[in-house]
């Protein structure tokens, strides 16, 4: 199977994510471990409230996505590989990010899982505004 072929699900998205959908994708009799990850907007951040958040891609930013799949599938021994991220304005609970991997061990799945979303944090220019509950705010991860 090319690493092309491998990466089953890539999309960013202003609607909510479902976990489902990922692993639908990922469906593979030859599997035996499927590891996923699901980001969610947490309460808190460096010992401060947050309300809510909002994510904004850079029109570069589902091409880099998709060649960042494809590189972790290319570099892991995996089945498939799936990563859909959320944009828009997203409230304590929501689903920010959703990455997977399966191969036919686990160890495939786990480290591919990992290198996904480390990679995709890194080098995806997604941002994210902040907002406290103190009224303050802050951008994460801008150039």
């Amino acid at each position: 199977m090319s690493s092309r072929d491998a990466v089953r699900l890539v999309d960013l998205r202003e609607s909510d994510l479902d976990v489902a959908e990922v692993l639908a994708a990922l469906d593979d009799p030859a599997a035996g471990g499927l590891t996923l990850f699901v980001g969610r907007v947490r309460d808190h951040d460096g010992g401060r409230g947050v309300d809510g958040l909002d994510y904004s891609a850079h029109p570069s930013a589902l091409a880099k996505l998709r060649e960042v799949a494809g590189r972790i599938a290319q570099e892991h021994d995996v089945l498939g590989v799936a990563a859909v991220h959320r944009t828009g304005t997203l409230r304590v609970g929501d689903i920010a990010v959703v990455v997977a991997a399966t191969a036919a061990h686990r160890d495939g799945a786990f480290r591919a899982c990992r290198a996904l979303i480390d990679t995709l944090k890194a080098e995806v220019p997604v941002w994210k505004h902040q907002r406290f509950d103190d009224g303050d705010e802050e951008w994460v991860g801008t150039p």
